[in-house]
């Protein structure tokens, strides 16, 4: 029944989530055989430490970073500045201040700064290992990369390890991911009750916004949320078209909600107090059979390949603005895996099988060249032992069914 239930009795302390995420990492490194591993993208390193400071500043600075040994100390090198903020987590052994390693925050020596920051990890690692050898490292600049090279490191990409750590959830954690689920669908019920004509659509998507950040929510990843001609092709952004009666309005909430975990389910809504057109409906409809049929597919053990020779067949007036994939993992973010179509003639380009505890968002796209309309619809769910929980209740649109 909308809305969630809250989850909060069943949230375990925080500092024991985030103990058992770095036991998850630290594992997922032995089974690679990377002792040492340096991450700067800072929702790894959430995930792994729960440190979190102006996240979406250092997606696009290398502004901090994170050492971790998988026996060994957990060290952070914060912005200037803020050392204080992490020093009483469990998960964080030291706090150090990071180096600049961008053009602005180094005043113009990045290439001096990764030499110093190299050749500190350097210490760091023959200190505790007593050798120079394998390391994981994430999306440094580029001259890091040379640095840690020259002072004797086989490096290779973190990715595969922090994919591979959270692709499946522990226990702990689905708690958290409902209860950010439920906050979420209270923001969009928030905006579903502004839809009306006559505002913009950026006026309509910032009650979306702030009702997400009022309910401890972090941030929101992508714009997509548009109304009429706006809804085909997909992946247009809201900006200031006026919505009028009759428009269709598609909300993709790719948010990154509660503690941090991500909320990703669509909706489109129809504006105004009328009824839909037979075309509108037409779309709905075929959206919605695609959606319904998909999430049956989602069972453990299941290859990947097998879900895109089951899929849904798509029309073929629907064929090329259909979208990219299937669904996808998410757990703080878009994550492993990202499930494509089959294509007659090709070889399938993706391997593996649907997993107990992953967290997976179906999607449905069908638009009209035509009428140059089109429906966005998706689920989030959580494999279990029996099959597929949709975790997101938010209703559909009864107008448009």
């Amino acid at each position: 029944m909308y809305p969630l239930q809250s989850e909060s009795k069943h949230l375990i302390p925080l500092d024991e989530l985030y103990l058992a995420r770095l036991e998850k990492t630290r594992n997922a490194m032995v089974s690679h055989d990377v002792p040492v591993m340096l991450l700067v993208d800072p929702v790894n390193i959430f995930y792994v430490t729960g440190a979190s400071n102006m996240s979406v500043f250092a997606m696009r600075t290398a502004s901090r970073y994170l050492l971790l040994f998988a026996e060994g100390p957990c060290i952070l090198f914060d912005y200037l500045g803020c050392e204080h903020l992490s020093q009483n987590l469990p998960t964080v052994d030291q706090v150090r201040t990071a180096a600049g390693l961008c053009f602005v925050s180094s005043n113009q020596n990045a290439s001096s700064n990764a030499k110093t920051v190299a050749q500190n990890i350097r210490e760091i690692v023959l200190a505790e290992l007593g050798e120079i050898g394998k390391c994981a490292i994430g999306r440094f600049p580029f001259p890091v990369i040379d640095a840690l090279r020259g002072k004797g490191f086989e490096l290779s990409n973190s990715d595969i390890i922090m994919h591979t750590a959270r692709s499946t959830k522990l226990p702990a954690e689905i708690p958290y991911l409902k209860e950010a689920m439920r906050r979420a669908e209270l923001a969009v019920l928030s905006f579903e009750s502004a839809i009306e004509p006559g505002k913009t659509e950026a006026e309509l998507w910032s009650n979306f916004h702030q009702g997400l950040i009022g309910g401890g929510g972090k941030y929101v990843t992508t714009r997509l949320m548009q109304s009429g001609e706006n809804t085909f092709p997909y992946f247009q952004e809201c900006g200031e078209k006026t919505l009028s009666c009759g428009d269709l309005v598609c909300l993709d909430t790719d948010a990154v909600g509660y503690e941090g975990y991500a909320v990703d389910f669509s909706r489109t809504f129809l504006c105004g107090d009328t009824k839909a057109s037979g075309d509108q409906k037409m779309l709905y409809q075929r959206a919605k059979e695609q959606l319904e049929h998909n999430v049956e597919l989602f069972v453990p053990g299941r290859s990947f390949e097998e879900i895109a020779s089951k899929a849904w067949i798509i029309p073929d007036e629907h064929q090329d603005s259909r979208y990219y994939c299937i669904g996808h993992g998410l757990g703080m973010s878009g994550e492993f895996p990202n499930i494509p179509h089959a294509r007659s003639g090709h070889p399938y380009p993706l391997s593996g099988k649907i997993e107990s505890n992953m967290v997976i968002c179906v999607e449905s796209y069908i638009g009209s060249v035509s009428s140059r309309q089109g429906v966005k619809l998706e689920q989030q769910l959580l494999i279990t032992a029996g099959g597929a929980e949709v975790l997101s209740q938010y209703h559909f649109d009864d107008r448009l069914s």
